[in-house]
């Protein structure tokens, strides 16, 4: 499950961030997500600013939301649970080639970074996620969730990915009640694909 098409979000403010956060609070969200979301593209000009049509820049918007509303409702839940691990897209590697020295293991399709480049988002997302106690794994796709969580009894999973792929992690998560927590990539694609690294060390 993935976009038809590309969006760059890092170009715009924090507030707005902040801002879809807000609302994802707010109780009842799910009745007016659409005017909620038409509401922040039309303040934060978020079409204009990435390019997107209107629909299309309606469509990531509503889908922030979404996962948020998901994602803050399980936060009290996920701060008490021990066992966790941070699932990583692999599409955020600096290389997509064999400059990236990272492992796959098809035993739970998944990559474990080799340390190689400093400056790799990955690396230093891994690294983040090692020092406060999580398994990391570096995923291909949402579909590979399923088969990690059924060979491991983990009681809490952050997930960082685009939002279709983290609407898919999170229908997973929750059919074994796993809680989980999100970060959804600012700049998506097939390579190069950004997440913010702040928003993820407050997640952890």
């Amino acid at each position: 499950m993935a976009y038809k098409f590309n969006f760059d979000l890092s170009r715009l403010s924090k507030s707005f961030f902040e801002d879809v956060v807000k609302f994802a609070e707010r109780k009842k969200v799910h009745k007016k997500v659409g005017n909620i979301s038409r509401c922040l593209v039309e303040k934060f000009k978020v079409h204009k600013i990435t390019g997107l049509p209107v629909s299309d820049a309606l469509t990531v918007v509503e889908d922030l939301v979404d996962v948020y509303v998901n994602s803050l409702s399980q936060r009290e839940a996920f701060v008490k649970t021990k066992k966790r691990a941070l699932f990583l897209p692999h599409c955020s590697r600096k290389f997509m080639d064999s400059r990236c020295k990272a492992k796959f293991d098809p035993e739970m399709s998944s990559y474990h970074c080799a340390h190689c480049s400093p400056d790799c988002l990955i690396n230093k997302a891994t690294k983040l996620g090692e020092e406060k106690g999580y398994d990391v794994y570096i995923l291909p796709g949402g579909s590979c969730v399923r088969k990690i969580i059924n060979q491991n009894k983990y009681g809490g999973i952050v997930g960082v990915a685009c939002c279709e792929e983290l609407k898919l992690g999170q229908s997973i998560l929750s059919s074994v009640n796993i809680n989980h927590q999100i970060v959804p990539l600012i700049k998506n694609g097939c390579s190069n694909t950004r997440f913010s690294l702040e928003s993820l060390e407050k997640v952890l």
